[in-house]
C-alpha cells in the first residue's frame, strides 16, 4: 500500500492531465467503439487501415496545448480495442509503421511530451478485436459476439495472452521512462488472473518500477477492486479510474484512508473523434469539475479526440485555451491541493494546501460570503488568488446572528451584494495563522 502512495506522489500533486483517444476509428468518425457497435468484421474494418495517413499529426502541438491548458501529464491510446497499434510492435503487422504515414507515432509522441516538461503516459487495451485468438461469439463486446459463424470456433487464449503480454513488454521497454501505464479494461470473467495479471505486473515493475498503473486489470472502471481493501492484490493498481462520474464522497479504503483516483472525462460525449458530436461541456463546468475532483482528493484527465488527419478539433482547442487562461491565475488552488475535511459550502468548494484554504466561489452570495467550516479567529489574511487583491472580512450587523461563522465581502461594504469577478470560479486564498490544524 505504501508503494502506491510513494509512486503517486507526483500524480496527486499535478492533479490535471490530458487523455488522447486516437486511431483508425477517427476515419469513420463515429466514436472509438464503431467496430463493435456496427459489428464490422476485421476485413470490413481494414479499409481504414489502408486509408490511415494523418499528415497533420503534430504531437508537439498537442503537448504545447496541454501545457497551455495547465495540464501536467498526457496519456495516448497506444492501442485501443480494435487492435491497431500506434507503435512499432514486432508482434503484429497491424501498426502505424505499415500504413501510409509510415511512422512510429508513439515514439514521436513521447518525445514531444517530454520536451514540454510534461509526464508521459500510454494507454493499452487488454482487448483485441483483430486477434484470431481473442474470444468472439458470446463475448460481451466483440464485433462478432452474435455471429453464429464463430460459435464453435476454437481459439488458443494462452497464445493471445502471450501476444498481449509481449506487446506490453514492448511498450515498457522501447520508449524510455513512462510515468503512467493506463490499462483498459476488465469485464465479466475477463479480469484479474484471466489476464495472468500477476505475471504481467511483475514484468512491468521490473522494467518500469516507478510507473503508476490504473486499476482496470481487475475492474471495468465501475468499481474500485481490491485497492480499497487492507491488502490489495499485486495488480490492483495505483489509482482508481471512475469514468464520466465523480465519486460522491471521493474514494477511501476500508481503513478510511484516501485512495488516489482520477476522473476520466470527455469534452463532448465520445472519446474517439465523432464528426457529429457537438455536445461540448461548457468551459465553466469543466473548471468546476476539476475543482470538485481536487476537493475530493482526486485528479481529472480530460479527453481530446483528434480527427483522421491528426488535428485536435477547434472546439476542443478553444476550451483548452480558456481553461488555461483560468489556470494561469488560479493554479495554486489546484496543484498540490487536497480536500478540506469540512462540509461542502453552499456556494462552491474548498481545496487546501499547507496553511492555505482556497474558497472556490461558483455562486454569488447575497451580501457577505459565509466561510462555513472555518474558524474565524484562525484566519490571518485573505486575497483574491487571480490578482492578489485584498479581500476584507465581511462581518457586520447583518451577520450578528452567526457569531461562529466568519464572513468575507467581495467589495467594500459587507452587506452589499457584488458580482463575482470571475463567474466561472472566483478563488479566495485564505491564509491561516501558523500552527492551526486545517
Amino acid at each position: 500500500m505504501s508503494d502506491m502512495y510513494t509512486r503517486t506522489e507526483w500524480f496527486r500533486n499535478d492533479r490535471f492531465g490530458m487523455f488522447i483517444h486516437w486511431g483508425l476509428y477517427a476515419i469513420p468518425a463515429r466514436g472509438e467503439w464503431v467496430m463493435s457497435k456496427e459489428k464490422m468484421t476485421v476485413d470490413e474494418y481494414r479499409k481504414y487501415f489502408e486509408e490511415f495517413n494523418p499528415t497533420e499529426y503534430n504531437p508537439r502541438e498537442w503537448a504545447k496545448l496541454a501545457k497551455e491548458a495547465g495540464m501536467k501529464y498526457v496519456v495516448l491510446t497506444a492501442k485501443h480495442h480494435d487492435g491497431f497499434c500506434l507503435f512499432d510492435s514486432k508482434l503484429t503487422e497491424y501498426k502505424s509503421t505499415n500504413t501510409k504515414i509510415g511512422k512510429d507515432l508513439v515514439k514521436e509522441f513521447v518525445e514531444a511530451v517530454r520536451e514540454e516538461g510534461l509526464k508521459v503516459g500510454l494507454y493499452f487495451s487488454l482487448i483485441d478485436w483483430s486477434h484470431k485468438d481473442y474470444p468472439k461469439y458470446g463475448d460481451a463486446f466483440h464485433p462478432m459476439k452474435d455471429n453464429l459463424d464463430y460459435k464453435n470456433e476454437e481459439i488458443d487464449f494462452d497464445r493471445y495472452l502471450k501476444f498481449m503480454h509481449g506487446q506490453v513488454e514492448e511498450i515498457v521497454t522501447n520508449y524510455g521512462k513512462l510515468d503512467i501505464l493506463w490499462f483498459d479494461f476488465s469485464y465479466d470473467d475477463m479480469m484479474g488472473e484471466k489476464w495472468k495479471a500477476t505475471e504481467l505486473i511483475k514484468m512491468v515493475r521490473e522494467k518500469q518500477p516507478d510507473v503508476i498503473i490504473d486499476n482496470r486489470l481487475e475492474t471495468s472502471g465501475e468499481g474500485f477492486g481490491s485497492m480499497v481493501e487492507e491488502e490489495p492484490s499485486i495488480y490492483s493498481g495505483d489509482f482508481a479510474s471512475p469514468e464520466q462520474i465523480i465519486p460522491p464522497q471521493g474514494i477511501t479504503n476500508v481503513l478510511g484512508k484516501p485512495v488516489p483516483w482520477e476522473l476520466c472525462m470527455t469534452m463532448n460525449n465520445n472519446w474517439g473523434y465523432s464528426s457529429t458530436d457537438f455536445e461540448y461541456k461548457p468551459t465553466y463546468l469543466i473548471i468546476r469539475k476539476l475543482v470538485e475532483c481536487v476537493s475530493k482528493n482526486g485528479n481529472m484527465i480530460l479527453n481530446v479526440g483528434p480527427d483522421a488527419n491528426g488535428r485536435i478539433p477547434y472546439e476542443s482547442k478553444k476550451k483548452l485555451r480558456e481553461i488555461g487562461e483560468w489556470m494561469s491565475k488560479n493554479k495554486d488552488s489546484i496543484y498540490g491541493c487536497s480536500a478540506l475535511n469540512v462540509d461542502k459550502p453552499e456556494w462552491g468548494r474548498y481545496t487546501k494546501k499547507d496553511n492555505k484554504i482556497y474558497a472556490h466561489i461558483f455562486e454569488c452570495p447575497i451580501g457577505p460570503l459565509a466561510l462555513t467550516g472555518i474558524r474565524g479567529k484562525d484566519i490571518k489574511l485573505m486575497r483574491r488568488l487571480a490578482d492578489g487583491s485584498e479581500v476584507k472580512r465581511g462581518e457586520s450587523w447583518v451577520t450578528a446572528a452567526y457569531e461562529d461563522i466568519p464572513f468575507a465581502t467581495l467589495g467594500e461594504i459587507p452587506h452589499f451584494t457584488y458580482k463575482l469577478p470571475d463567474d466561472r470560479d472566483t478563488v479566495i486564498e485564505i491564509t491561516m495563522k501558523e500552527g492551526n490544524d486545517i
